[in-house]
């Protein structure tokens, strides 16, 4: 008998973890039980309140962790999972975590025989709910195909991106272009706003033209024009996650349009209140310019 030790049952990790238990036995843990009860009586996971000693039989973990310093301590701390693992255990991080740190994890894995596979997702709650995420795997091809099974549970696109640590650095920088196009599509529909054009009217000009992307398609439509700022990923996740493509960038030492993305984003931070939706960069726009983006007549 096998089993699957899944740790992170929040927005995005309890329903993949449902969707991995439809396939496999799955158990479920978090630093909150309650999180686990819930995540076990809304699936077929098992429930567990703590990881000592490690639940017989576990050959795989999978982990969906708030940041690499998380993961770390799980994995390669005191009492850390690498070393409760059986040879040829296989570990899935698909958290959103610094490639550097997970370089050093994946030697670490080598050392005890554990595959050790990062697989960052793309895709936010509704996805996850589905099993229609984008993940990006990387490892050697011996991991990544242990770790396919368990990936298709969650993914409709899964990629082998490269060696470790790749898979977190194509999320991350996924991510950088994804915050870039949103803050330059906002700044067009800002500009237009003062040359008489409608916020709906150019994003429509934009979608039809050349400017048009993952922002303008579905973000400025669903969330922004409305005003409801409500696409469940967090702005300061977004900046975390520019922050590590920026970390990678200094190794090239020339991204001047990502780094002044990043900078008017973080700077505008404080304008905004406490747990803002990434689509709120809409909002910085408008407190710098005192432009409205979404209006009252398209609520």
């Amino acid at each position: 008998m096998s089993r699957t030790l899944f740790l992170g049952m929040g927005r995005m990790g309890a329903p993949m973890s449902a969707l991995h238990a439809e396939r496999f036995e799955t158990i479920v843990f978090d630093v909150f039980p309650d999180a686990a009860e819930r995540a076990a009586a809304a699936s077929k996971a098992i429930a567990i309140a703590s990881l000592a000693p490690l639940p017989n039989a576990v050959t795989t973990v999978i982990l969906m962790l708030p940041t690499s310093k998380h993961v770390e301590d799980t994995v390669l701390g005191e009492d850390g999972l690498l070393e409760a693992l059986p040879d040829g255990a296989l570990v899935i991080d698909m958290s959103s975590s610094e490639p550097e740190s997970t370089q050093r994890i994946a030697d670490a894995a080598k050392e005890l025989a554990v595959h050790y596979v990062d697989a960052p997702v793309s895709g936010g709650i509704a996805k996850a709910q589905t099993g229609e995420l984008s993940i990006m795997a990387g490892g050697s091809a011996a991991a990544v195909q242990a770790a396919l099974p368990h990936l298709e549970t969650m993914g409709s696109s899964i990629q082998h991106v490269g060696p470790a640590g790749a898979g977190h650095a194509a999320k991350a920088l996924n991510n950088l272009v994804s915050a870039t196009n949103m803050a330059a599509a906002t700044e067009a529909v800002t500009i237009a706003s003062r040359f008489g054009i409608e916020p709906s009217t150019m994003v429509a000009v934009l979608n039809s033209a050349t400017g048009m992307s993952q922002a303008t398609q579905v973000k400025f439509p669903n969330h922004i024009l409305p005003g409801t700022f409500a696409s469940a990923f967090a702005y300061d996740l977004m900046l975390k996650d520019m922050r590590i493509a920026l970390n990678m960038a200094d190794r090239v030492g020339f991204n001047p349009v990502t780094a002044a993305a990043f900078d008017a984003l973080e700077a505008g931070r404080p304008l905004l209140g406490e747990h803002p939706d990434h689509t709120e960069i809409a909002r910085v726009y408008e407190q710098r310019t005192g432009i409205e983006i979404h209006r009252e007549d398209q609520e």
